[in-house]
């Protein structure tokens, strides 16, 4: 079953985190984004992580239901079924919920594992994340505190963040936040480890100057010597085994040097959207523009079925996805390290 089990996923990250790469977390909203990934991880040899955004699932769930709890759930269960015929392994997990959204989209999620689990399966998603950037730290680390005992409770593992990533992206917009919240601080680290720490398994989403969207080179200011300093203060305090798991947000069009140092100091996620969002469309504008008499029934012309079948496109953007997946796994260097079959 290449959709990990908990004891599996909690074995991925390990080894990341020991042999300093990091998973490519792709977000999808269709099947056919579904197979890209699944694609790109199995060519590459890398396992990874499927992640699902409270858009995404809204969006998969089609335009009369519009429900973003519902739709992530059928994407889930879809990639479990797709998986199966896949030799490596994949996570799944669900992208920013902010605390207005915790009711409407991780609890029916929670409940939808807590199901799979009394039926004998595994938990529907492997880890979750609850975004509190948006609140104060102690009412942010008060609300992943709770959420973290429930998950932990379903095997589940949470994702929480302090500081903040900028920019906008499907739906979480913080443009207008100043500058300094971009920045974790080693405080921010250690109270966020000592407070869940003892209560469960989690992974950090520490912020270094991460912003969501599309930026041309030199507009985005990483400093990912913050994730170093942060580490530090949590080992100097709790010992080498204190290491967080962390994750990088904002990942599309980073430097290269920059993605490589983050390794250096815990990364062990990067999440990808909008660099995989445009290899999807670029050949769906080539195919439309080579083919465009076919495409459109011109005057009063019947076109061409074989170039306006979606599928004639759709299986150009699934190639062109897992490309670029595929070099995300090598930026961050967990090709040909899949742990299928070891564990």
């Amino acid at each position: 079953m290449p959709v990990a089990t908990p004891k599996q996923y909690e074995a991925m990250i390990d080894a990341a985190q020991k042999g300093n790469y990091a998973y490519p977390a792709v977000n999808i909203t269709s099947i056919t984004t579904i197979n890209a990934a699944l694609k790109a991880f199995a060519d590459a040899k890398s396992d990874g992580i499927i992640q699902v955004s409270t858009g995404g699932g809204q969006f998969a769930s089609g335009l009369n239901v519009a429900d973003a709890a519902f739709g992530a759930i059928v994407l889930a269960e879809a990639t479990h079924l797709l998986a199966e015929k896949y030799d490596i392994l994949v996570a799944l997990h669900t992208d920013h919920c902010h605390p207005a959204k915790v009711d409407s989209f991780l609890k029916p999620l929670l409940e939808a594992s807590r199901k799979r689990i009394a039926g004998g399966k595994g938990p529907l998603f492997q880890s979750h994340m609850f975004d509190g950037s948006v609140v104060s730290l102690a009412e942010n680390l008060e609300q992943s505190k709770a959420l973290l005992k429930e998950c932990s409770e379903l095997n589940i593992i949470l994702e929480v963040e302090a500081g903040c990533v900028g920019g906008e992206e499907d739906g979480h917009d913080t443009s207008g936040l100043p500058a300094e919240k971009l920045y974790t601080t080693p405080e921010d680290m250690l109270e966020v480890y000592e407070a869940l720490q003892p209560i469960g398994r989690f992974i950090f989403a520490a912020t270094f100057g991460n912003v969501h969207g599309a930026y041309k080179p030199g507009a985005v200011q990483l400093k990912p010597t913050i994730l170093r300093d942060g580490q530090k203060a949590v080992t100097d305090k709790h010992g080498a085994e204190a290491l967080m798991d962390l994750v990088f947000h904002g990942g599309s069009g980073s430097d290269l040097s920059d993605i490589r140092e983050t390794l250096e100091y815990g990364v062990i996620k990067m999440n990808i959207d909008t660099d995989t969002q445009y290899a999807f469309t670029r050949p769906i504008v080539t195919h439309i523009g080579e083919n465009i008499e076919g495409v459109l029934k011109i005057d009063g012309e019947v076109g061409n079925k074989k170039t306006y079948d979606p599928r004639s496109y759709l299986k150009k953007a699934e190639k062109n996805m897992a490309a670029r997946l595929i070099q995300a796994a090598e930026d961050l260097c967990s090709n040909s390290k899949t742990i299928f079959g070891t564990v």
